[in-house]
């Protein structure tokens, strides 16, 4: 018989993502992204005019890593909506262009 230790990192990006409706995590803050992909992220977010918490993956490596585990996806930022991944900052780009984040964002009911 097997048991499995929890994961304390998965549990704390599950805490977050459970807190908050939309989560960005990035390499910096918002009001300074450390990263051409993050800002862009950021500018994005800033034109939907949507709350989101942002967490800064440079400030906690056990984060940085942990997400990336968490979501399988290796690249920083990362952006989720009421708990499901969306992707990073290519896919965000995209969905934006076409109306399809604007669209998931409404559909979600956030404001």
């Amino acid at each position: 018989m097997t048991t499995s230790t929890p994961d304390p990192v998965a549990e704390r990006i599950d805490d977050m993502l459970a807190r908050h409706d939309i989560v960005l995590f990035m390499k910096g803050v918002p009001a300074a992204p450390q990263c051409g992909f993050s800002q862009a992220v950021v500018q994005i977010m800033g034109q939907l005019g949507v709350r989101y918490a942002a967490v800064n993956v440079l400030a906690d490596d056990e984060i940085r890593e942990g997400i990336k585990a968490y979501s399988n996806w290796p690249t920083i930022p990362q952006l989720y909506v009421k708990g499901e991944f969306i992707g990073g900052c290519d896919i965000v780009r995209e969905m934006f262009a076409s109306g399809e984040l604007q669209q998931l964002i409404a559909d979600q009911g956030i404001g």
